[in-house]
């Protein structure tokens, strides 16, 4: 069986980026029998796309094949349009895993990973481009695919409830980016952004990420204790500042995230909404306590080892940071047995049985 997989997304440093380098390069240590077409489309970045995909640990069974299309113009000519059959750029195959931004037309069975409907569920706040594009996608998706790869039971639900088959739905979880970081390297991260005292963090800024609520829960929490509130990412309202004991760090590269992590008391992690959650792995592997929503994927992502609260409810949240602080140890026992469950050889090996399911299914293509 040869498999195409679209990698066009690799060179962002998103979560999309991790999910195929990880998805890629493990696929490439377990399966020794199948042929693999790794493509992918840039036009500023191309030389960087084919540095990263050739980085993935190329094997004697595989091919890299990248092309000038920048994501706009793919958008256009393969969401939009529907045109230019992707066999024309990258030869036959038996299968294609595309990507989490195009949807190429072909004859060729397709496998779609659909990580999240956020640019749905929060279109007041996503730019329109975005929308449109994922609305176009999802289209084809539905018309196209026979296989669905999601990241959550709660994502299936999501797709079920656009008219989605549930049959052709397969649930695979993702896994940890982040290890725990010695102690040596949580010294020169804290030095690095000048942090002094004991905090708790945070990771994103996006609307639904909830900082705003999450914030006013810190400050109900920490009446009485010496300790601040990190934020990855860039400030949200001017009236948050350092004297309020609120501090964002702006982009933080991903070498000094684990380090930031595993220095955390707690990882607050109150999102109105998630594909997956991938951010409480990540803490529970850098043995930091979790509090999260009750809402969405987050649940089932923390499978009772991180302190659920209601993501509107601001006493909810301080009383889940509060929780947090006081009882760490329970915690991090518990985040240590559920992040167990998850690794990227594993998402690898059943995303493999997706690919024979689907090579075995008799396709008739939905478009006509």
């Amino acid at each position: 069986m040869k498999v195409a997989i679209d990698l066009s997304q690799i060179i962002y440093g998103t979560g999309v980026s991790h999910y195929r380098e990880n998805l890629v390069k493990n696929l490439l240590k377990i399966d020794t029998e199948n042929e693999y077409v790794l493509y992918g489309g840039s036009l500023r970045r191309l030389q960087d796309l084919r540095f990263r995909i050739n980085d993935l640990g190329i094997t004697t069974k595989t091919t890299v094949k990248t092309f000038p299309i920048p994501p706009r113009l793919a958008d256009i000519v393969w969401n939009k349009l529907h045109i230019l059959p992707i066999e024309k750029l990258i030869g036959e195959v038996d299968l294609i895993h595309t990507s989490d931004w195009a949807e190429p037309p072909s004859k060729i069975k397709k496998i779609t990973t659909i990580h999240d409907l956020v640019a749905l569920k929060f279109a007041r706040v996503t730019p329109k481009i975005i929308v449109d594009t994922h609305k176009d996608r999802l289209k084809w998706v539905n018309k196209e695919s026979v296989r669905i790869i999601v990241p959550s039971i709660a994502t299936k639900n999501d797709l079920i409830e656009l008219g989605f088959g549930e049959e052709r739905i397969r649930v695979i979880y993702e896994a940890s980016n982040h290890i725990k970081a010695n102690d040596a390297e949580v010294l020169r991260v804290k030095n690095k952004y000048k942090i002094r005292e004991d905090y708790i963090i945070s990771i994103g800024v996006n609307p639904r990420k909830n900082i705003s609520k999450s914030i006013e829960a810190f400050n109900l929490a920490k009446s009485g204790k010496d300790i601040k509130y990190i934020i990855v990412g860039q400030k949200v309202d001017s009236n948050y500042n350092d004297q309020r004991g609120v501090r964002f760090l702006g982009h933080v590269p991903e070498e000094d995230m684990a380090g930031l992590i595993t220095g955390a008391k707690a990882e607050v992690f109150a999102s109105l909404y998630e594909g997956f959650g991938i951010p409480i792995l990540d803490a529970f592997n850098c043995e930091t306590p979790v509090v999260t929503s009750n809402v969405s994927s987050m649940p089932e992502a923390a499978g009772g080892a991180a302190i659920l609260v209601d993501p509107y409810d601001v006493n909810s949240i301080a009383e889940g940071i509060e929780e947090a602080l006081n009882k760490p140890k329970t915690l991090i026992a518990k985040g240590l047995k559920r992040v167990a469950d998850f690794s990227w050889t594993k998402n690898a090996e059943e995303t493999l049985k997706v690919y024979n399911e689907a090579n075995n299914h008799e396709y008739q293509n939905q478009k006509s």
